[in-house]
């Protein structure tokens, strides 16, 4: 009898294994943009798959994955990286190459979502920020930015060459259409660290999204450039901090699937649930960033349209983020940064 109860108790005890919850773990950038992703991808993934998801919030660093991949001790399922770091990641063998058979119908998509290592989740803008009750006449352009003598006070800036070097440019009255042919000869990167020097003086520096609405709300800055969906959080909890879209930088945001992941089926059905026409209408819907797949701008009204870095308004004269551009020339002129930087 005993050894009858043994066995029951073992079976019951295998049972209950064999019916455990699977686990994914997604990682992300945290914020705003982490909010609206467990409310719109997690939470009913997690109830339609019967899975626990863990979110792990990042700051982007490449490096975490690749030790990750090398070492064999792969311990992040899905990962969302930055449209550089997509390209980069690929071509260094960090992960997988996705099958779109499991996810979507690539022309469902905007072709820059389309990649062999990704999927872009949505479409960011890095723009030009202020406070509405700090400043009673509102910058509207890069020149503005630079105008210490019209809006003083300082301001903020993500520490970087990246989107810096852009800017620069404008604010020095190149046309965005231009930006990126005059930033690939020696003479136009000299302009751009030119510029850049002029407002050296009034910089604050900011490595993390959640700053520059701090900033601006504390009245540490009287600008910043910003991550749109950072001023678009700062906006729903009552902050009175207004964008200017004029010579706004967007680019994508892609989920990857680091090489070596112990559940990359369950990672591919992720991506394709979060890639749906109903879940990125959602994410849209709580935070100002644009769906990828073109279905789902029909399911969302006027007044979240308005507020995404995708309308017509705000990107009529945007500049899309030069990926390859970086790819060839990124190494290079971050190490300029840095020496700069600490000068």
């Amino acid at each position: 009898m005993r050894f009858t109860a043994t066995l029951i108790a073992l079976a019951a005890l295998c049972g209950t294994a064999a019916q455990a919850q699977s686990s994914l773990t997604v990682v992300n950038f945290g914020g705003a943009n982490g909010a609206a992703q467990k409310k719109a991808y997690i939470e009913p993934f997690e109830k339609a798959q019967n899975v626990r998801v863990t979110a792990v919030e990042y700051n982007g660093e490449q490096a975490r994955i690749k030790a990750m991949v090398e070492s064999r001790k792969v311990t992040w399922d899905v990962v969302e990286v930055e449209s550089p770091d997509v390209n980069r990641g690929c071509d260094e063998g960090l992960f997988e190459r996705l099958d779109w058979t499991k996810i979507g119908n690539k022309a469902d998509f905007l072709p820059a979502a389309v990649h062999e290592c990704g999927v872009g989740t949505f479409v960011w803008s890095t723009v030009l920020a202020y406070n509405g009750d700090r400043l009673k006449n509102a910058p509207t352009s890069w020149a503005d930015f630079w105008d210490v003598q019209k809006f003083p006070g300082k301001r903020g800036m993500r520490k970087g060459a990246r989107y810096n070097l852009e800017f620069a440019l404008m604010a020095d009255g190149v046309p965005p259409a231009d930006v990126y042919k005059v930033l690939a000869t020696k003479e136009g990167a000299d302009r751009a660290f030119r510029k850049l020097t002029e407002l050296k003086p009034h910089i604050q520096w900011w490595e993390a999204g959640a700053q520059p609405p701090q900033f601006l709300v504390a009245g540490d800055v009287v600008m910043s450039t910003a991550y749109n969906g950072r001023i678009d959080a700062a906006q729903r909890e009552g902050r009175n901090l207004r964008i200017s879209w004029t010579g706004g930088i967007y680019d994508l945001d892609y989920w990857v699937i680091p090489k070596g992941s112990p559940n990359r089926d369950l990672a591919h059905r992720f991506i394709a649930a979060a890639s749906t026409p109903d879940a990125q209408a959602q994410y849209a819907r709580l935070i100002s960033y644009g769906p990828t797949n073109k279905k789902a701008l029909g399911l969302l009204d006027a007044k979240v349209l308005e507020q995404l870095p995708t309308s017509p308004a705000n990107s009529k004269d945007a500049l899309r983020f030069d990926i390859r551009f970086w790819a060839d020339q990124g190494e290079a002129l971050e190490k300029r940064f840095a020496a700069w930087a600490a000068q």
